[in-house]
């Protein structure tokens, strides 16, 4: 037997969902943002920083 095609959400059911996600989207990057860096990470980063000079500045740096 064949389905009615089914009705998209109301506009005020759609908002709710969206909320939600975005909520749970926010929940998500925080407890990750809020996790220490490995140590093995930062001691890439060190190396990285000795290895690498600074970045010449140009004419165009100088204007902002």
């Amino acid at each position: 037997m064949k389905q009615p095609p089914t009705k998209p959400p109301p506009l005020v059911e759609t908002r709710i969902n969206q909320e939600a996600i975005g909520a749970r989207l926010r929940q998500m990057f925080d407890e990750v943002a809020s996790e220490p860096i490995p140590e093995d990470f930062l001691e890439i980063l060190r190396q990285h920083d000795d290895e690498t000079p600074p970045p010449k500045r140009t004419d165009a740096d100088t204007d902002r």
